[in-house]
């Protein structure tokens, strides 16, 4: 299993941020096919105190290949246009293997 990692620094208009994430953006992502699952942690600190973060989604596919179809699909592509659009400054992607 792998999983695609989103990692949000916090925005300039959390609120702003946090609706169109949850209300538009997410539900965009979640149509990819072959999304096994989909989670979304919302940042409240760190163990040292205040943390710049804001979101972290992960997205679990069976396969590099499925990640990788999903990701070139028509889901996937309008997925990453609307990121680019309303997240593109404070998000970092990133591809893990999963190890269980």
């Amino acid at each position: 299993m792998v999983k695609l990692i989103a990692i949000y620094r916090k925005p300039e208009d959390m609120e702003a941020f946090d609706q169109h994430y949850f209300n538009t953006h997410a539900p965009l992502a979640a149509k990819m096919p072959g999304l096994v699952k989909m989670e979304v942690g919302k940042i409240y600190g760190s163990p040292g105190g205040e943390s710049d973060l804001h979101l972290v989604a992960e997205m679990y596919f069976e396969s590099k290949e499925a990640l990788k179809a999903a990701l070139s699909s028509a889901e996937g592509r309008a997925s990453g246009k609307d990121l680019m659009g309303f997240a593109g400054k404070v998000v970092s992607m990133h591809m893990a293997e999963v190890h269980e």
